[in-house]
C-alpha cells in the first residue's frame, strides 16, 4: 500500500474515532455525573446541561413503536446506511476532502447513536439552547456532528472545486 493511501486512511480513522469517541466520553459523564432531568445551567437562559434519555431518533419520534420494530429502524437499517458510507470513504479515492469530512462527522455521530441505542437501549441527550423564541429540543454531541457533516456534504454538493484525497 502506497505511502498517501496509508495517510488517507489513517486521516479519516483518525476523524472518525474523534467524532465517536467525543460524543461516547461526553455521555459517559453525563450518565455518570447528572442526574435524569437535572438542569445545570451552563450560559444562563441560554444553555443547559439536562440529561434525558430518548427511546426513539430525532426529537423522540417513534418512541411508542414496538421494541423489535425500532431495533430494525432505528439501528439496523442505520447501521447499514452507515458501513455503506465507510465503504464509500474507503474506496472513492476522487473524493474532496470536504466531503470526506462530512461523511467521517455523519458515520462518527451516527454511530455513537446507534451504539447507545444497542447497548442502552435509548441514546443520552444532554444540550439544550434557547435564545428568545428560538430553542432547540435537547440533543447530544452526536447530533452536533451528524448535522455538521450533512452540511458539509451538502456544501459539498452545491460547489465544483476538486479538492480530493488522493494519490
Amino acid at each position: 500500500m502506497k505511502a498517501s493511501r496509508v495517510t488517507r486512511l489513517l486521516v479519516i480513522v483518525a476523524v472518525l474515532l474523534c467524532n465517536f469517541g467525543c460524543d461516547q466520553l461526553s455521555k459517559q459523564i453525563v450518565r455518570t455525573h447528572v442526574e435524569y432531568r437535572e438542569e445545570i445551567p451552563i450560559v444562563k437562559g441560554h444553555f443547559t446541561l439536562t440529561k434525558v434519555e430518548n427511546t426513539g431518533a430525532f426529537l423522540s419520534l417513534g418512541n411508542t413503536l414496538p421494541q423489535e420494530l425500532k431495533t430494525v429502524l432505528l439501528a439496523v437499517i442505520p447501521l447499514l446506511a452507515l458501513t455503506i458510507a465507510i465503504l464509500y470513504l474507503l474506496f472513492n479515492e476522487r473524493i474532496s476532502y470536504l466531503r470526506a469530512a462530512g461523511i467521517c462527522f455523519l458515520v462518527g455521530g451516527g454511530l455513537g447513536n446507534i451504539l447507545d441505542r444497542l447497548f442502552y437501549g435509548s441514546v443520552t441527550d444532554f444540550l439544550h439552547l434557547q435564545y428568545g423564541r428560538f430553542q432547540t429540543g435537547i440533543f447530544n454531541l452526536a447530533d452536533v456532528s451528524i448535522v455538521i457533516g450533512l452540511i458539509l456534504i451538502i456544501i459539498t454538493s452545491y460547489t465544483q472545486k476538486k479538492l480530493t484525497i488522493h494519490n
